[in-house]
């Protein structure tokens, strides 16, 4: 008689089920990280596959884009919470692992998915786009997240703010150190001011239409929204804010290029530098970086109304074919150029207004590009700061006497703004400029909080907009 204990049949291997949701969000978030692309270009396409062969819903892709725009902007809070799970540098942890763990303690402390959901839902992501072994990791280290809540966590990881305010506020922010140093040295004040600051990067924006004049209107476009889908702008004539969930490329105004996708502080710029008065000639207008045309076309649209011509000048051909077309059917004559703002083909005195939106950190679109914190860093500066006060050089050139030239940035650090409007005006780093400041908190009107001028430095917290910058400079000699 045999006495040996009879083994358990073994379990059947069971296949990982891939869930489509999160299978996309992992693979947006390689993209992010693996080849340096934007989640906002590199998620509407994948959604609009997924939509095609049948995966998705609205409530699919609304999921999605939650989980990997919410990793993104927490990434650092959530960098954090792991490496106080595990038991080796945070830098060890491979990024495709890292990736799936991000996204499942964001949806353990970031979203109302339900704890058992977000952990089983993770694990076998792992399973599906790491592996067996991994996914055990995954799980580990996820049972710990789900011990506390977020504030928990934060209460944890981030030393305190009497000891080292910027950390505190970059850890639970999920902003880098510099970056808080930085947006707190330009917002100046107190505590409350920049955490207001940090938590609106980490809001969803959102999305604002313009409505291009002479070519559509803002009650066409509430018209096609519908009443209940539509919000009038906060401060620009032009805009229309959309309802959460709606798809602006489905509204003929904007398959047509007559209304278009615009955050409304690029409209209150464009249209600031429209509105300055000028005396004499004003038919030459210059859009000097003019990619990828939102601001161009807004200023074609009010040039068109006064007879007067926009030439779009964009250094990268790519973007200068994007630049083409939002300007195609614009009623006013403009033309579109390949051409560099730094060496123009253009003569001295041409123009009477010149936009120059200078190539910057981007730091004032961290809500519409998260990523965007994590990528730069604070020498990047070093290399933007030649090259923004050669442009703005260049255009002080290119404008005739009496005429002005606005100076933009989508960023509100010193480096980027003041400082070089103050360099290239006294001639620090070459010849002086004979151009004095425009005062452009009147040329936006109703708008508050703006400061104490002659520039203007929009702020997501104080007014819902991208953090941009304006200086206007009128040549005097």
């Amino acid at each position: 008689m045999n006495d040996q204990p009879r083994r358990r049949p073994a379990k059947p291997h069971r296949r990982p089920k891939k869930d489509p949701v999160r299978f996309l969000a992992f693979e947006a978030l390689r993209a992010v990280d693996e080849r340096d692309a934007y989640a906002n270009l590199v998620l509407p396409p994948l959604l609009k596959k997924a939509r095609a062969k049948g995966d998705f819903d609205g409530r699919d892709a609304a999921l999605a884009t939650e989980l990997v725009y919410g990793t993104l902007r927490r990434q650092g809070t959530y960098d954090a919470i792991v490496a106080a799970c595990i038991d080796r540098p945070l830098r060890e942890v491979d990024p495709p692992v890292l990736d799936v763990l991000n996204m499942g303690v964001h949806q353990l402390l970031g979203t109302r998915i339900p704890t058992h959901a977000a952990v089983s839902a993770s694990v076998e992501l792992a399973r599906v786009v790491l592996g067996e072994g991994r996914a055990k990791f995954v799980n580990a280290v996820l049972r710990k997240v789900s011990a506390h809540d977020l504030d928990g966590w934060v209460e944890k990881v981030a030393p305190p703010y009497d000891e080292d305010a910027e950390d505190h506020l970059a850890v639970v922010h999920s902003h880098p150190r510099w970056v808080v140093s930085a947006l707190w040295d330009a917002l100046g004040g107190g505590r409350a001011g920049i955490e207001d600051l940090l938590e609106a990067d980490n809001e969803r924006p959102e999305v604002t239409l313009v409505a291009r004049p002479g070519r559509s209107t803002t009650e066409e476009l509430v018209k096609a929204l519908g009443d209940e889908n539509a919000l009038p702008g906060r401060w620009s004539p032009y805009a229309v804010r959309m309802a959460e969930g709606g798809e602006p490329g489905a509204l003929t105004a904007v398959q047509e290029g007559r209304a278009g996708v615009q955050d409304e502080g690029s409209q209150l710029v464009a249209a600031a530098l429209a509105a300055v008065p000028v005396e004499g000639r004003d038919t030459r207008w210059l859009d000097g970086c003019a990619g990828p045309g939102g601001k161009a076309a807004l200023l074609a649209a009010l040039a068109a109304e006064r007879g007067a011509t926009l030439l779009a000048a964009e250094k990268q051909p790519h973007r200068a074919r994007l630049v083409e077309r939002a300007l195609a059917g614009n009623p006013g004559p403009y033309q579109v150029i390949t051409a560099d703002g730094t060496r123009p083909p253009w003569l001295p005195g041409t123009f009477d207004r010149i936009l120059m939106d200078v190539p910057c950190s981007g730091l004032g679109a961290l809500r519409r590009r998260p990523e965007a914190r994590w990528r730069r860093r604070a020498e990047d500066l070093e290399a933007f700061s030649p090259l923004q006060r050669a442009l703005l050089r260049e255009a002080l050139e290119a404008v005739r006497v009496g005429g002005v030239v606005g100076y933009a940035t989508c960023s509100p650090h010193l480096a980027e703004t003041r400082v070089v409007v103050e360099d290239v005006l006294k001639g620090r780093g070459g010849e002086p400029v004979e151009a004095e400041w425009v005062d452009a908190r009147p040329l936006m009107p109703g708008v508050p909080a703006l400061g104490d001028g002659p520039d203007v430095q929009l702020w997501p917290h104080l007014h819902g907009t991208d953090a941009m910058y304006l200086a206007l400079l009128r040549r005097t000699g």
